[in-house]
């Protein structure tokens, strides 16, 4: 039986909510559980996912070259390559690139940390995810440990929407662990902080497990010219896969 590719997108408004730390953390666990083969694909003008894959010395996740322009045909091209899950990090803004994005997620992740200005931010985003009619859960993420603003924001986040019975706290081993292009798990896989994110992939993969066999975009179509050439702005071929240049 063929296991259909899923895309799990990660979107905020706010800056700093952790979008692209949680992104490299499950798209590896991901691979570690044995989900793979993972295709990362960072769509944030600042390349920082980007960036922490070109200094990974491990090969999976693989990291897919994308631009918005081309994004359809990419994930289609990941689906007749095998990969199984395409993780998507987007921008800190609301833009109409972001909702094309969201409109091929086959779940998106909405990372928000316990504050007040997170809290007010995750609005607009909302709105994206529900106009696009896609499934999404809330991500309580760098929590204080014990803190009531935790519980307060988990609270107000379930008025929204769905939020995950996992809590992401604030570790400096977790964030940390990325700046050799590893992550917490790689690093210590016994530690608190692997532990969650091991349990966070366990709730996100239960979620992907209940989405339809067939993918949905925003227009209901869909692409199956995979073998076309890609080309930049310049009009040259490029590869999917393969590392990206840091600027």
């Amino acid at each position: 039986m063929t296991v259909p590719m899923r895309v799990l997108v990660f979107a905020s408004q706010k800056g700093g909510s952790g979008k692209t730390t949680l992104s490299g953390h499950i798209a590896v666990e991901a691979e570690r559980s044995g989900a793979g083969p993972v295709a990362l694909i960072d769509t944030d003008p600042q390349g920082s996912l980007a960036k922490w894959w070109n200094v990974r010395e491990a090969d999976m996740p693989a990291f897919m070259q994308c631009t918005f322009p081309n994004l359809l045909h990419d994930i289609e091209r990941a689906r007749a390559e095998g990969f199984r899950l395409v993780v998507i990090d987007t921008p800190p803004a609301v833009t109409r690139a972001i909702a094309e994005v969201v409109a091929m997620a086959d779940l998106v992740v909405l990372p928000t940390r316990p504050s007040p200005h997170d809290l007010r931010a995750v609005g607009a985003t909302v709105d994206i995810v529900e106009s696009r009619n896609k499934p999404m859960v809330f991500v309580v993420n760098s929590a204080v440990p014990n803190a009531r603003i935790t519980t307060e924001a988990a609270v107000a986040l379930s008025q929204h929407g769905t939020v995950a019975p996992v809590i992401i706290h604030h570790r400096t081993d977790f964030a940390a662990s990325m700046i050799d292009g590893r992550t917490v798990m790689e690093v210590k896989d016994n530690c608190k902080s692997a532990k969650e994110v091991s349990a966070l992939w366990e709730y996100i993969q239960e979620r992907l497990a209940r989405v339809g066999d067939e993918p949905r975009y925003l227009d209901g179509r869909r692409t199956h010219a995979v073998n076309a050439p890609r080309v930049n702005a310049l009009g040259k071929s490029i590869p999917a896969f393969g590392r990206r240049a840091s600027a």
